[in-house]
């Protein structure tokens, strides 16, 4: 074969490099975007500091308060979608342990004991899910769709009729130590929820870059049955996946009735959307086998951003509209990067 016959790349070194920066780095660039555009939104001129309503120190504490719930949920979701599973239930797990945390606080049992009963439940909810599908063999998707239900109906039915949250009454006051949490004992501005919720996330970067669990995820997800072969015990690491999962559904359904001074059993709905356009938007294969956590942590961030924005942009019927459009554009991306992923 003649030399002139040999295939070659007309890709540049230097296109390479752009292509990989903005893969790597594509997330952050977003963020910035978001920030700018949202104050310039607001002030309608180009003066982002003296009179605009979003960028602003008040109101980036408020992002990153209410932010606590999804940042907690997001590291421990993107584990799990990188081992090729999902888990639908989250919102109603998150409803109904923020139920069981307000009850048991009602009721006059201590902070400690609650919060760790709450977390036990949680991490309860997140086995049965595990049971579902690795034990049962049931497909991810129809077995939490299952426990979603499951779990939003035992939720409901721990409030009384005619109540539409378990709250401070005539007979039963909430203890004062409740609304700590999630809003009274603030560390730099920012609750002990948001805090706890950084925690969680370094944990899981950490264990997803340094230990074998978000190695043995990935090789799970991008192709099972070679990680089986390998001698990875894949049941067991879905299993402790949904575990884990679960005790942080737990994590922000405290988080959120401490915020609101009461558990709510709908206060969870469509949190588990939420939770997926963040990981999608954060570069996560819906596939498996790709994921950052710490990319899904900024994500997290954007939708924040995004809704505390647009409280002041837009009127309320659009905000879904917008949202919708987000999860799409971020579905179909992570769809366009998985089909031109060389194969490996």
């Amino acid at each position: 074969m003649s030399q002139a016959a040999l295939p070659h790349s007309t890709k540049s070194p230097q296109g390479s490099r752009v292509a990989r920066f903005l893969r790597n780095y594509y997330i952050y660039l977003v963020l910035v975007a978001v920030v700018v555009v949202m104050s310039i939104a607001n002030l309608d001129r180009f003066d982002l500091f003296e009179r605009g309503n979003f960028l602003n120190r008040n109101n980036i504490i408020n992002i990153l308060r209410v932010s606590a719930p999804l940042i907690t949920l997001a590291g421990a979701f993107t584990l799990l979608m990188v081992s090729g599973h999902i888990d639908l239930s989250i919102g109603s797990a998150m409803s109904l342990c923020g139920v069981v945390y307000a009850m048991l606080a009602i009721h006059g049992v201590p902070f400690p004991v609650a919060f760790a009963l709450a977390i036990a439940l949680g991490m309860g909810l997140g086995a049965i899910n595990g049971f579902l599908v690795v034990r049962l063999r049931i497909t991810p998707v129809i077995a939490t769709l299952i426990t979603l239900s499951l779990y939003k109906g035992v939720a409901l039915l721990l409030v009384e009729d005619g109540v539409s949250a378990i709250k401070s009454g005539d007979g039963l006051p909430m203890p004062g130590w409740f609304n700590a949490y999630g809003r009274d004992a603030v560390l730099f501005g920012l609750p002990m929820a948001f805090w706890v919720a950084v925690v969680v996330t370094v944990v899981l970067i950490v264990a997803q870059n340094r230990t074998l669990l978000g190695k043995y995820a990935a090789a799970t997800g991008g192709n099972p049955t070679a990680a089986k072969l390998s001698g990875i015990r894949t049941g067991e690491l879905v299993f402790l996946l949904y575990v884990i999962v679960g005790g942080t559904a737990a994590l922000a359904g405290i988080a959120r009735s401490s915020f609101m001074s009461l558990g709510d059993p709908l206060s969870g709905d469509g949190t588990e959307l939420a939770v997926i356009l963040v990981v999608l938007l954060g570069g996560t294969a819906f596939s498996g086998g790709e994921g950052r956590v710490m990319r899904s942590f900024v994500a997290a961030l954007i939708i924040m951003a995004l809704t505390i924005g647009m409280l002041t942009m837009i009127p309320a019927y659009f905000q879904t509209l917008v949202l919708g459009a987000t999860l799409l554009v971020a579905a179909a991306s992570n769809h366009l990067v998985s089909r031109r992923k060389p194969p490996s």
